[in-house]
């Protein structure tokens, strides 16, 4: 079972991307993004600086969203996804699976791109570390609570932006919190650890709850 666990991970990082190339798509987006900002707000280096973080944060989020439509509906368009249900291994564990091997896909470029997007932003080597770290802990909840707007979705032939909409208003916490952990360092003074436990206790949450319920959403929309 473990190592049919692992083959599905690796099996979605290669669905992810090749279809579109989500990684690069997701990559791009986010350069994008925090290159248009200093267009928006001028030159002025030291409110990019200070803005940085939530830019990254936000340019994330929305990076992640890209793809996840797709997370098990072309596994339920070419009959995968029944002979998923009907491998043995629960179906808790085939999202948990997905999920993993959707973030590996364009969740981790984004961690790893993410010092070079804050130098553009002019971010000190603080700040920057901090982006890195919260990113790497904030963007799996991202991708569980998302696995549940797929799962929803999957039964639908056009969901694309129905699951933004689902999902985006579940991920404001772990927003708040990744960028809290930031400007606790950066800006307010405050310590540092309370925001960055809360981020890591969203994550650890999302990683249970949200296979769980995408599972349920699977079995309901295969009715």
């Amino acid at each position: 079972m473990t190592n049919f666990f692992l083959a599905l991970i690796g099996r979605t990082v290669r669905l992810s991307l090749g279809a579109g190339g989500g990684a690069f798509v997701g990559l791009i987006f986010f350069l994008s993004v925090v290159a248009v900002v200093p267009f928006g707000v001028g030159p002025d280096m030291k409110l990019l600086a200070r803005i940085g973080p939530a830019m990254l944060w936000i340019a994330a989020l929305l990076a992640t969203l890209l793809g996840l439509d797709r997370l098990f509906q072309d596994d339920r368009d070419d009959g995968s996804l029944d002979q998923l249900v009907l491998s043995g291994l629960p179906l808790e564990l085939v999202v948990l699976a997905k999920s993993i091997g959707h973030w590996l896909a364009t969740g981790l470029p984004l961690v790893l791109g993410a010092p070079v997007f804050g130098l553009i932003l002019g971010l000190d080597a603080t700040a920057i570390g901090l982006v890195t770290l919260t990113l790497l802990i904030g963007t799996p909840a991202l991708i569980f609570i998302g696995a549940i707007g797929a799962a929803l979705i999957t039964a639908l032939r056009r969901g694309g932006l129905l699951v933004a909409i689902l999902v985006l208003p579940f991920t404001i916490p772990v927003l708040i919190f990744g960028v809290s952990t930031i400007s606790a360092v950066t800006t307010t003074g405050l310590p540092v650890l309370p925001p960055m436990l809360i981020l890591t206790a969203l994550t650890l949450a999302s990683a249970v709850i949200g296979p769980v319920a995408g599972a349920a959403a699977l079995r309901a929309g295969m009715e």
